[in-house]
């Protein structure tokens, strides 16, 4: 108990430090980021546009990636937050400006499910995909710190969804692998 009182502080230190950043610039952006990946919406719309466009593999990692999301929605929302009954932070009390709220959810904040939700797409996609590997990772990265400096999640929170939702998103692609080893060939190939 006495390590989980000691992260919890550290949780907490971490939180106040990003409510502390003086940086108004990035405010309206981060806010717009995190309501825009509400329902995995940016994933989801990425999807679309590999299924569409980007021939066999393109589709090969849409479903991947949709799965994935799937598959880490059900895991993280489900019985990983009944689990950790942990409260939403309080913005009010721990400094965070108003200009950067967005809507508080009703859920449990442990673990973030935005944050799980992005890495497994850009782990799932990224595996099929190589070359949109570190641009999916950086958009993962935004919207899971969004999240934080929102006021809506504790960094704990985003770190544990960030790395459950990265071994969903390997799981699937691996699983994805499994099923239909063909459509992993390499690029030339497909």
């Amino acid at each position: 108990m006495r390590v989980l009182r000691q992260l919890g502080h550290l949780d907490r230190a971490a939180y106040r430090a990003v409510a502390d950043l003086s940086t108004p610039g990035l405010d309206r952006p981060l806010r717009q980021v995190s309501k825009f990946a509400n329902f995995s919406k940016p994933w989801f719309l990425i999807a679309a546009a590999l299924a569409l466009f980007g021939g066999r593999r393109g589709r090969r990692a849409a479903v991947t990636g949709a799965a994935a999301i799937g598959l880490t929605s059900l895991v993280v929302n489900q019985p990983m937050k009944l689990a950790g009954r942990r409260g939403r932070p309080n913005r009010t009390g721990m400094g965070v400006p108003e200009n950067r709220w967005v809507r508080m959810p009703t859920s449990t904040s442990f673990p973030s499910g935005h944050s799980a939700s992005a890495a497994a797409f850009a782990v799932a996609v990224g595996d099929v995909l190589p070359q949109l590997n570190m641009p999916l990772r950086l958009a993962a990265t935004v919207i899971a710190f969004s999240r934080v400096y929102t006021g809506v999640h504790y960094p704990g929170d985003v770190v544990v969804g960030a790395a459950v939702g990265a071994l969903l998103g390997r799981a699937t692609s691996k699983g994805a692998r499994w099923l239909r080893p063909t459509s992993f060939e390499s690029p030339g190939g497909a």
